[in-house]
Formats: C-alpha cells, structure tokens, sequence
C-alpha cells in the first residue's frame, strides 16, 4: 500500500545515533599494548598527556621495561626509588635533545604555512605548545603549534603601535607605544595600561614575571615592575661613574641603567634578575639587578651592531647576532668570548634554541637561510630553505589554508644569491620547540618547519 496515497505522507527517515569514538573508551589493557609499541622518548611523551595515561604508564612499569631492555639490564634490577626515578627523567631529556638535534641536522623537512594576518606581521614567540605572533597590525593572535587553530585574539587599546610583546601561562605583556599593557589569558578579558611617557622610545621588551625589561632609543634599559605600582627606585649609571641617582614614581617601579651610548636595540633576562642588552654601536652590556652591581661590558669582535640576543641558563652561555652577519657566543661565568663566526654575508634577525638544549642554535637573518649552529664551537653543521612547489592543501577556519610544503637543506658551496628570493623570504623572528621551529617574515604568513627523523 502506498503510504503517501493513503494520507500518510512520507514515511519517517530513520535517525541513526552517530557516537564519536575517543581515546577514552579504550581499556587499560589495550592502551598497554598500544603503548609497548613505542620507543623509550614517545612512551615517555605520553605520560605527559593526560592523568590517566601517566598513571596506566606509571603502574605497568614499561618505562622503566624499556630503559632496561634498552641498556640490555634485567627490570628487577632497576630500583624504583627517588633518586632512580630522577636517574630516569634525566636519561630521557639526554635523549630528547639526542633526537632534536639529530633531526635538525638531517632528515625531511615540512613547512606548514597559513594566513595569519592581515598585514605583515614580525614577531613570534612559543611556550607551552602555544604561539603568539603579532607586530605589523592591531592585534596579536594566539595559535595552537599542532592544528594551527586560532585560539585567541588580544586587540590594542589605542592607535599606538605594537614594538614588543611575550607571554606566559596567565598573561600576554605588550610594549604598546610609550606604555606597557597587560591582557588577562583568562577570566575577565581587562587590560592594564601603565601611564603614558614611561620610555622615550622604546625599540625592545623582554619579561620575565613580575618585571618588564624595555630597551630604549636613549641607550637606557627600564624595568617596569607589573604588580607593585607603587613608588620605588629609579638607578642611573652615569657613564662610568658610580654615583646612583634615586627618583620616586606613584605608580609603578621604575629601574633605569645607562647601558650605552646607542639605542639598545635587543635584551635577554635571566631568572636571577641579570639583564643582558645589545646595542646599535655593537656592545653586550651586562647589569645584575639584584646586588645594584654597576654594568660591565662584553666585548665585541666585529663593527656590525647588535641585533639580537639570546641566553642560555643551563650552560651561561649568551649569544648574539649583528647586522654584519657575525654570530658571538660569550661565557657569562668568565665573561670570556667563546668564538665568533660570520654565519651570514647579511643582518642576522634572530636566534633562539629549545629550553634545556646546550647543544644546537638556531640562526636566521635578511637572507632568508634557516642556520643551525653548535651551541660550543659556533660551526653551521646545516642550512635549509623552503621549496617552491607545494604538496598538499587543507581547509580550515576563517583564517585560510593551510599549504604543506617540503623544505631542502643546502650544501656548503651553494650559492645562496643564485636561489630566488620566493623560496627564501627574509626571517624577522623564529621560535624553537621540539623538532620545529616557527619562523615570521613581516608577511601575512606564519610558518612551522618540522623536522623528522
């Protein structure tokens, strides 16, 4: 019988339930032998996914299984303690860096790029998995470093423009004209400005909570202190003078070091309160905020001025790039110039190297070369490029398409002159994480380099 000839209308479409299937509904067992599957470091990477996975990790004992069976030892001959347990993460960090370095210096390369902005924009950082780029237009953007999903957007107060910028888990810290301002990463979306006129001109910030460090056009380097907002000290070095000059401010507390006698142009902080600055004219200057201690230079081996800067803890090491193409590498211990190499015929941009990592540096400048040195000898061991072709395109939000690209890596006596400027666009700014490193270039562009095995 015809339903719809019998005034039944159409017959009712059957709806089938669609349950996504997760990770979560996975057993214990299961995720076991998934799990064992995996060498030492990726088993390791797991454990730090989420509670749950640590503790199936944690109580089925195959890290330690496989340390063992990787040193060739019996398991019952690992001694679950305190100290055998640091022993472990110890072991595994080694390897960790083992494996990003060995990635840098060989093995395919894959440069995802997106549209991130409207304009240019010069400036990245990454922390924690996360990305913020910004500097060119009004407002910086916060992207996830594994899907390269929009997931935040911090817009400026005012017409003023954006110098600097960093972040953490809580807070973004921009350097906004003649001010510092501060957008919340949660809760209630307000920002905090300080006063206007706080700095002449400044040209760089670096932060490291609660404090503020900007560079300034003046030679003078201001540390602005975010939670006080009180009156305090304002320190002056007067040349070479050790008269201090003292000042009150209302509002916030003010540090100001006479560092050169040209425009600061690049900083690095310490988590003990040491400033490093670099200048226009070419000078490392060195300030320890905590003991008042006058500044002392670094000396410098060639005519270029200082254009970035970059410090690592775990060794006291302090880097530095210059506008003639030289990298510098000093001790901070000794204060002893370790070596400098001219990596680059033009201006180096920026330099960084992943937390922990006292073995690779990672260089980039005009040219557009992705440089990555040894951390004790300064020595380039590779030099790599974006291709041309493209491989893959993938849709995704508002913000465009992803493009997958594939990236080569450049022999010794290439003629970097000779390869089109279109495969190498100027690096203003890189960021490095665990095998990838996130590159702008005063381009609507954002760009990650993976390096595989």
């Amino acid at each position: 019988m015809d339903v719809t000839a019998a005034g039944g209308g159409s017959p009712p479409e059957k709806r089938i339930a669609r349950h996504r299937t997760t990770v979560h509904v996975l057993s214990h067992d299961i995720l076991c032998i998934v799990f064992s599957f995996l060498d030492l470091l990726d088993l390791f990477r797991c454990s730090c996914v989420c509670k749950s996975w640590n503790t199936i990790i944690s109580k089925s004992k195959l890290l330690q299984i496989l340390y063992c069976k990787q040193q060739q030892s019996s398991p019952s001959s690992f001694d679950m303690s305190i100290s055998s347990e640091r022993f472990l993460k110890k072991h595994l960090q080694r390897s960790a860096i083992d494996r990003h370095r060995s990635s840098l210096q060989q093995g395919p390369i894959d440069v995802s790029q997106w549209k991130g902005h409207s304009v240019g924009v010069d400036q990245c950082r990454m922390k924690m998995g996360l990305i913020l780029t910004g500097v060119g237009d009004k407002v910086m953007r916060l992207w996830s470093a594994e899907n390269y999903k929009c997931l935040d957007e911090y817009s400026l107060p005012d017409r003023a423009p954006l110098v600097d910028f960093d972040f953490d888990e809580s807070k973004v810290v921009g350097l906004v004209g003649t001010r510092i301002c501060i957008w919340r990463r949660s809760g209630k979306r307000d920002i905090f400005s300080s006063r206007e006129g706080l700095f002449t001109k400044g040209l760089c910030m670096r932060y490291v909570d609660p404090e503020a460090a900007v560079g300034c056009e003046d030679g003078t380097v201001r540390l602005f202190d975010m939670y006080s907002r009180k009156c305090s000290r304002i320190i002056k070095y007067v040349k070479k003078s050790q008269y201090l000059i003292f000042a009150l401010s209302m509002f916030c507390r003010l540090f100001i070091a006479r560092m050169h006698a040209g425009s600061v142009t690049c900083l690095a902080l310490s988590d003990d309160q040491l400033i490093i600055s670099g200048s226009s004219l070419g000078r490392v200057t060195l300030s320890d905020l905590s003991s008042d201690q006058r500044v002392s230079a670094l000396r410098s081996t060639d005519s270029g001025g200082i254009r970035t800067l970059c410090f690592n803890p775990s060794s006291h090491l302090v880097f530095a790039g210059s506008t003639a193409g030289y990298a510098s590498c000093w001790d901070l211990r000794t204060t002893r110039t370790l070596w400098n190499v001219r990596v680059s015929p033009n201006v180096l941009y920026s330099m960084n190297h992943m937390r922990g990592d006292k073995s690779t540096l990672v260089v980039s400048g005009i040219d557009g070369v992705l440089r990555f040195l040894d951390q004790d000898t300064g020595e380039v061991f590779s030099r790599c490029i974006m291709n041309e072709s493209n491989i893959a395109n993938s849709s995704r939000d508002s913000y465009g398409v992803v493009q997958i690209k594939k990236a080569r890596r450049l022999s010794e006596d290439t003629r970097i002159d000779l390869i089109p400027k279109t495969c190498r666009p100027s690096i203003r700014c890189l960021a490095v994480g665990m095998q990838k490193v996130v590159t702008t270039h005063n381009e609507k562009n954002i760009r990650i380099w993976k390096f595989n095995r």
